[in-house]
């Protein structure tokens, strides 16, 4: 088993993409029950996005609904219904750092502040000569945990 010097805490997010967030809305808030949250807007990352949660404290998942300002745009949030999932990462430049070395292929863009104000980078869904190793389809965004997750984690595995 390899050793690494980080870990995978949870699922962070889902992110799912339509072409018109209301009939995304009509589904997870209406039928299903998700509190909205917050919403984001980045022309640079074309989307126009409500931040919706599942549980609670450090147990609460995203679930991000999405559409694009523009549909002529990339990037396409809405082509791949679900868009991305979201990991929680005890220490996200060590993870960066070490997968980086070991050959997966990071989305252009590095570390940034994501929609929910967490640090955030993507792992890209498809790898080439340099970076062998990636998502093999799917968009993963890896997101800094903040402490009281990391703790809640660590308290969950004794």
């Amino acid at each position: 088993m390899t050793q690494r010097p980080f870990k995978v805490l949870g699922i962070q997010q889902i992110a799912i993409g339509g072409p018109d967030k209301k009939r995304l809305q009509t589904l997870w808030v209406d039928m299903l029950g998700l509190e909205v949250t917050a919403t984001f807007q980045s022309e640079k990352e074309n989307v126009d996005e409500d931040i919706c949660a599942i549980g609670s404290g450090p147990f609460k998942v995203e679930v991000d609904l999405m559409q694009p300002l523009d549909p002529d745009k990339k990037p396409a949030v809405h082509i791949t219904p679900l868009n991305h999932v979201g990991l929680w990462i005890d220490n996200l430049p060590v993870a960066v750092e070490w997968l980086t070395a070991k050959g997966v292929r990071f989305a252009p863009g590095g570390i940034r502040k994501g929609a929910a104000g967490y640090d955030i980078t993507f792992l890209h869904p498809k790898s080439n000569d340099e970076f062998p190793i990636a998502g093999e389809g799917v968009l993963i965004e890896l997101v800094q945990a903040p402490q009281e997750v990391v703790q809640a984690f660590a308290a969950l595995a004794g």
